[in-house]
């Protein structure tokens, strides 16, 4: 019984203990990296598939006839044919809660870089500025203290609620926005997150309803000096009204670890050198070696425990 793991070196660069991951099965093929003429081939013989990025779709598993179960080593699941796979008897199953102590870390990483401004600081630096200095600090760009400021969280999952935590450790001030017309208690109106909130960290899934929900309007209404962070989705933020509001200084700064095409290969709005107080990391929110360790140990035990019949953080 076959197993392959289509896109290995996604979540490993050998620095992981891959030892719970060969004793859930016995016949385990890592391939680095998959390209989508190779998947077919890969697949072909496997029961078991487990796959970060590598799209499978309905032709994939219909035409894969000893596919069995899918495990999506990530949380989202968009690369995969669900209805196919339903179709199909396919399990589908991902993981869900792994990354939480480095994204949030990530999160407040980019903040407090921010409110500081550390890039700037330390680009003065390394360009010799402090060195002929006549006074011994550089006061070049405003610092402010998080302490004491409003905190706006849209989307208020396992990542939501653990960034509120930390954030009243460090001070702040938490609001929790009520994203569409369901009421719900202790939330207030978005448009009203968007106006008081020092700092807006994002949490939401990218679907039709969040696309581009960070947009012209949504900046129009935020604070000339507040904070923008968005580890979640590239597509909830509209890019390009992102760069043209820090460039006029509608907003005060931003930090993005997420683009809406991942590498981007294409550019992006984002990616020019002329953005002021803006910080871009390569989708690494999630990725902490603890992080990466819990996510290759969950899927060796949903494949250890498929094995005896039972079915965990099942999708479909």
């Amino acid at each position: 019984m076959k197993a392959v793991f289509l896109d290995f070196k996604s979540v490993d660069r050998d620095d992981l203990d891959v030892t719970a991951l060969h004793q859930s099965h016995s016949d385990w093929t890592l391939h680095d990296e998959t390209f989508h003429n190779e998947t077919a081939e890969r697949i072909n013989r496997a029961e078991i598939v487990v796959t970060n990025k590598v799209p499978i779709n309905r032709y994939l598993i219909e035409n894969s006839p000893h596919l069995k179960l899918i495990c999506v080593a990530a949380t989202g699941t968009n690369n995969i044919d669900l209805q196919a796979a339903k179709e199909n008897d396919v399990t589908v199953t991902n993981v869900t809660a792994y990354g939480t102590p480095s994204v949030v870390q990530h999160v407040f990483a980019l903040m407090f870089a921010l409110a500081t401004r550390l890039p700037d600081y330390t680009r003065l630096v390394a360009g010799g500025a402090w060195q002929k200095s006549r006074q011994f600090c550089l006061l070049d760009y405003p610092i402010s203290e998080l302490a004491g400021k409003t905190l706006g969280i849209i989307g208020y999952g396992e990542l939501g609620r653990a960034v509120a935590q930390a954030a009243t450790a460090f001070g702040m001030k938490v609001v929790v926005a009520r994203h569409g017309n369901t009421p719900m208690q202790g939330r207030i109106p978005l448009d009203e997150v968007l106006a008081i909130s020092d700092a807006i960290t994002l949490h939401l899934p990218l679907t039709r309803e969040t696309k581009n929900l960070i947009d012209v309007r949504a900046f129009s209404l935020m604070k000339s000096t507040a904070l923008l962070i968005n580890a979640a989705r590239g597509g909830i933020v509209d890019e390009q009204a992102l760069a043209d509001a820090l460039r006029e200084g509608r907003i005060g700064g931003a930090g993005v670890d997420v683009l809406t095409q991942e590498p981007p290969v294409d550019g992006n709005p984002l990616l020019a050198p002329d953005i002021p107080n803006l910080i871009v990391t390569p989708h690494i929110a999630w990725a902490s070696l603890e992080a990466r360790q819990r996510l290759l140990d969950d899927v060796a035990r949903t494949v250890a425990e498929w094995h005896t019949g039972q079915i965990r953080n099942q999708v479909i």
